[in-house]
């Protein structure tokens, strides 16, 4: 009798999904990283933090992250069953993951060995020598690194408990490490950040990322995340997820990441002033503005293309007029222009196109014309592809340059590449002064910590100075893009 109620017990016991949705909250334990979970300037974000967030909507729960110190931390609480998921960026494959049930994200990571640009090659395991390689514990790179030093048994390793892939990233990048072993997402994410540092060779395959659930969890949890999936994956949101944190991340190589630093620490305090007012004036990031600025001319204020285009924003005559400036040479009247432009674009665009795509068309709007995005955007929608997404739209964009196209179109010829890139440019380009510099203006701006001391972060307001001193030695000065 005992065992038949113990048995009528177990059957009424609501599974993992009722419970959850039951008390309200999917439980997430998550690691601090670019890739993973992190605070944003506006709130959490990270691409797996998305993926959480959306799978919590599509459950009609509340999400809640507890962040963790580390992939162990993040190990031990699934294991004692004291989260729904885990969130760790590791692949399904790694030993690591064995004892938990596992669902793909459809994203792929590689072990990557970094080196020191300025030292000896690394670019292969017989380059690798004598070197210790450094990686963090409880990732992805602990089985390809035993596996190579199964054909290698020369080569040394270290793996740190205490030091995560930003930590990793630093100390190769000061030379206290000289080589290492990094996720491919997160060299992707960081590299930029990083100048100095080098990538060699992959370890691996391309493996794909999953999220870890607890084994005493029965099925059902894990079943709708799959079922989750599959439906990010046949609309094309998953798609269009990756291309916002991955699509814009090879524009910006060694020599452009140098220069644009270089141009952040002594070019542009001159105007970072005018840009945070501006921006201010019309709602705007000034970072933004100022990205758009520097794609323009490098922050030249007397730059001058071989189309007559000029000044800082590299405004046309015609635009020049419409906007009310009298004089493009002028760095205040200009940056002026370029805001009021942008935001006279932004308004343009569809209202149910949401952010950020909708900036990302008014980008390319700013560029090639309204005219042509729209031309651009129907195309898409003829190929059955959505109009409404970035991701699909440049695509298209380029083919404005081919007669095959662009001769069924209302505005015809347009070098439609040339929007791809420069929205791409400019993204990679904000992402670089999101960590430099605060998004407030100069007089909320608090000091702090800096995040990554190779880039001299900073948040001290800079006087401007007057616009007829604001003159660039030639010896510093960068030739303007062809417009």
């Amino acid at each position: 009798m005992v065992s038949l109620v113990g048995a009528l017990t177990a059957c009424s016991r609501p599974s993992t999904l009722e419970e959850l949705r039951q008390e309200g909250v999917l439980h997430v334990i998550a690691r601090p990283s670019p890739s993973v979970y992190y605070e944003g300037r506006d709130g959490p974000t990270g691409f797996e933090y998305e993926l959480a967030k959306r799978f919590a909507n599509e459950l009609g729960v509340e999400l809640r992250v507890r962040e963790a110190e580390g992939n162990g931390q993040i190990l031990s609480v699934l294991d004692q069953g004291y989260a729904h998921i885990g969130l760790a960026g590791l692949s399904g494959t790694v030993p690591a993951t064995e004892a938990f049930k596992t669902v793909p994200t459809s994203l792929n990571v590689q072990s990557t060995l970094i080196y020191h640009r300025k030292a000896e090659s690394a670019t292969s395991a017989e380059d690798v020598g004598d070197r210790i390689i450094h990686a963090v514990a409880n990732s992805n790179h602990i089985e390809p690194l035993t596996e190579l030093t199964k054909k290698y048994p020369n080569l040394r390793w270290e793996s740190h408990e205490g030091i995560d892939t930003a930590g990793i990233l630093e100390r190769v990048e000061s030379g206290e490490f000289q080589v290492a072993v990094v996720d491919s997402t997160e060299l992707a994410l960081n590299h930029v950040f990083f100048p100095h540092i080098k990538k060699g060779f992959d370890l691996n395959k391309p493996q794909p990322i999953a999220w870890l659930f607890p084994a005493q969890q029965d099925d059902s949890l894990v079943k709708a995340a799959r079922t989750f999936f599959n439906k990010m994956q046949s609309n094309g949101s998953l798609a269009q997820l990756k291309e916002r944190f991955y699509g814009h991340l090879d524009r910006l190589n060694y020599v452009g990441a140098r220069t644009f630093v270089y141009h952040v620490r002594n070019r542009l305090p001159t105007y970072e002033l005018v840009f945070q007012s501006t921006a201010e004036q019309y709602q705007m990031d000034w970072r933004l503005l100022a990205a758009i600025g520097y794609q323009e001319s490098h922050w030249r204020p007397n730059a001058v293309s071989p189309t007559g285009v000029r000044g800082m924003m590299m405004l046309t005559r015609n635009t020049a007029q419409y906007v009310g400036i009298d004089n493009r040479l002028d760095p205040i009247k200009s940056i002026d222009g370029g805001a009021r432009y942008f935001q006279m674009v932004h308004d343009q665009i569809p209202d149910d196109i949401p952010e950020p795509d909708r900036t990302w068309f008014a980008l390319a709007s700013y560029n090639v014309g309204f005219g042509h995005l729209e031309d651009a955007r129907r195309l898409t929608e003829d190929a059955g592809k959505d109009p409404h997404r970035w991701i699909d739209v440049k695509e298209f964009l380029p083919l404005l340059a081919q007669k095959e196209w662009y001769t069924k179109t209302r505005y015809g010829y347009a070098r439609g590449h040339e929007p791809v890139v420069y929205v791409q440019n400019i993204r990679r380009y904000y992402d670089v002064l999101a960590w430099m510099k605060q998004p407030l203006p100069a007089s909320e701006q608090l000091a702090q910590t800096p995040e990554f001391p190779n880039l001299d972060r900073d948040t001290r307001p800079i006087e401007r100075t007057p616009a007829e001193t604001l003159e660039i030695p030639q010896s510093l000065s960068i030739a303007p893009p062809t417009l």
